[in-house]
């Protein structure tokens, strides 16, 4: 129904807005004077907006019957760790279902709430959503009805600013799956991934041991979370310096975003071997896109300012070259960890294996 006129519309017109309000739908002209009220509102309180991703950036989820022999002690209320877990781990009969909070999220969400409105944004069904988000935010305090679930997407297999109520200058994004982003990957901060259960490992291929499997987990104090709220207060202080006024039109978090990001490999020379397939266009590929956002500049032929060959191969003609020029010769890996860690990383770490040594 028309809010004007109070004549009905097509139901099939303008975006739905279900989590907001069951059967909610706005037309465009409705949804930009929305959004342009709701910025003026947030600016005047020194805010942003962040959405917020849910498996595998702020917790990790498994279904009972996928517990391994060595997960066992989850289970089991008398294990020495549950006191540990106590406040992180739940377990959810009537969905069948363990799910772990990931190290650091309370401390994160709530530093993270006086900058940002936030929403929650995930690829599961809402119900899973709803409940997940009653873990995270039990007061309703961080994310009350901004809960966006896989129903409210407006394109398959794809998540869009679309159906949030914010304007995309305003925008940071978490989630760990960069391609369900391909229309705002300048608002997009990718996280690496939380692998608590080895359901998740196996999930994405990963032959080694899951963190909970190793009665281990994340740091707090240098995992993700902490990492990336370092670098959201950044942001948010670049947007709101009071150096530059108090006018905050024409300001846009993703290009502060960008910013942050070209300082982490700026000045480093990057030329790759033995890492792309053969004829693959070279500047097409991920990793090359992703040095060059880093601040780094790519070649395809060594010079003396090349500072990094990145290679998967020891006994490359390009490896052989950064060995002799004494020049940083470093895995694929080295560059994935400045990426998700936003700090250029000891080079040393990320040594490049001999392949035939490996065999």
């Amino acid at each position: 129904m028309c809010v004007k006129c109070g004549q009905k519309m097509d139901t099939q017109s303008g975006v739905a807005f279900g989590y907001i309000h069951k059967d909610l739908r706005l037309a465009n002209d409705e949804i930009a004077r929305l959004r342009d009220k709701d910025l003026k509102s947030l600016l005047r309180r020194k805010k942003l907006y962040l959405v917020l991703d849910l498996d595998h950036t702020l917790l990790n989820s498994t279904r009972f019957s996928d517990l391994t022999q060595d997960e066992g002690y989850l289970m089991d209320p008398n294990d020495p760790l549950q006191d540990v877990l106590k406040g992180n781990l739940f377990r959810l009969p009537f969905m069948h279902m363990v799910t772990k909070l990931r190290p650091f999220v309370h401390t994160f969400l709530k530093e993270a709430s006086n900058l940002f409105e936030m929403y929650i944004y995930t690829m599961g069904e809402r119900a899973y959503a709803l409940e997940m988000a009653n873990l995270l935010d039990p007061g309703r305090i961080y994310f009350d009805s901004r809960v966006i679930a896989q129903g409210d997407c407006t394109q398959r297999h794809q998540k869009g600013l679309d159906v949030v109520l914010g304007q995309e200058s305003a925008v940071l994004i978490l989630d760990d799956t960069e391609q369900v982003w391909s229309k705002h990957k300048d608002n997009l901060i990718s996280m690496e991934r939380y692998h608590f259960f080895a359901s998740s490992c196996k999930q994405f291929g990963y032959k080694a041991k899951s963190l909970s499997e190793l009665r281990s987990d994340e740091s707090d104090t240098d995992g993700a979370l902490a990492t990336v709220l370092e670098v959201l207060k950044r942001v948010h202080s670049m947007f709101f310096d009071p150096e530059l006024g108090e006018n905050f039109a024409g300001r846009d978090a993703r290009q502060m975003l960008g910013v942050v990001r070209s300082e982490i490999l700026k000045g480093c020379k990057i030329v790759f071997s033995c890492v792309f397939p053969t004829k693959f266009q070279a500047d097409n590929h991920q990793l090359w896109m992703m040095a060059e956002r880093l601040g780094a500049t790519c070649s395809t032929e060594v010079d003396s300012s090349v500072t990094h060959v990145i290679s998967t191969d020891i006994g490359t003609e390009k490896s052989r070259w950064a060995i002799k020029e004494n020049k940083f010769l470093v895995e694929p890996r080295w560059l994935e960890a400045a990426n998700f860690l936003w700090k250029r990383q000891p080079e040393d770490k990320f040594p490049v294996k001999d392949i035939k040594v490996n065999r």
